[in-house]
């Protein structure tokens, strides 16, 4: 009994987000701005803050006190990082789970339960390519959403011809690949949104956010 009750306290950690202020500000502004920046200093809960967003997107479970962005059908999305290593280290570990313990995939920010479907990368050991969550609007299921997982070292190229309703950048992305996921989201009228600490300086995409209200 004590370790299926651990089990399902391990799988349901979305219910037990509560977000700090900044955090909370950077949902809340989903509702309004197409485009937002999370930047901050490292460890402070920007990519564990953006992981929540994106599972709330795929799955529909958005709680009582959320008033950022929504949506009433399942999405179609991206979430992109430096490397392969840094989005399996990163994005699928929030996400799903440890990566390198198949057993733990299912213990991330999205509830276990509504993991459909996933997709491994080749060549790459312990990442996924793409993952399949159940939607829910209004707590009634009514289909799948899909999360592509890619890589900024696969070049702007890799990043053309979907047709998306959010793009989560966790790092820094050049000018011409974070373009390119603003591009992706125009037709569904999507929102795109980054979590990084500026490293690289006052770069174009830095500067794309100087004279906007900060998270």
């Amino acid at each position: 009994m004590t370790s299926e009750l651990q089990r399902r306290h391990d799988r349901t950690s979305f219910f037990r987000y509560r977000p700090y202020a900044k955090q909370a500000a950077f949902h809340a502004q989903g509702a309004v701005h197409d485009e937002r920046l999370f930047k901050a200093a490292n460890q402070v809960g920007k990519t564990y803050g953006g992981g929540f967003e994106t599972a709330a997107h795929l799955t529909g479970l958005y709680p009582e006190w959320w008033s950022g962005r929504r949506w009433n059908r399942p999405v179609r999305a991206w979430a992109a990082s430096d490397g392969y290593e840094d989005t399996r280290d990163g994005i699928q570990r929030i996400l799903l789970g440890e990566p390198r313990v198949r057993e733990k995939w299912g213990t991330g920010i999205i509830p276990g339960a509504e993991i459909y479907d996933w997709s491994l990368r080749h060549g790459v050991p312990d990442a996924i390519s793409s993952l399949v969550v159940r939607h829910y609007t209004n707590g009634i299921y009514d289909g799948l959403s899909t999360l592509g997982l890619k890589s900024y070292v696969q070049g702007r190229q890799a990043f053309q011809v979907e047709t998306l309703d959010f793009v989560w950048f966790d790092e820094e992305p050049s000018s011409d690949i974070y373009g390119e996921g603003i591009t992706r989201t125009n037709a569904t009228g999507g929102i795109v949104f980054l979590t990084f600490t500026p490293l690289k300086g006052m770069s174009e995409v830095v500067l794309s956010f100087k004279d906007c209200p900060g998270f």
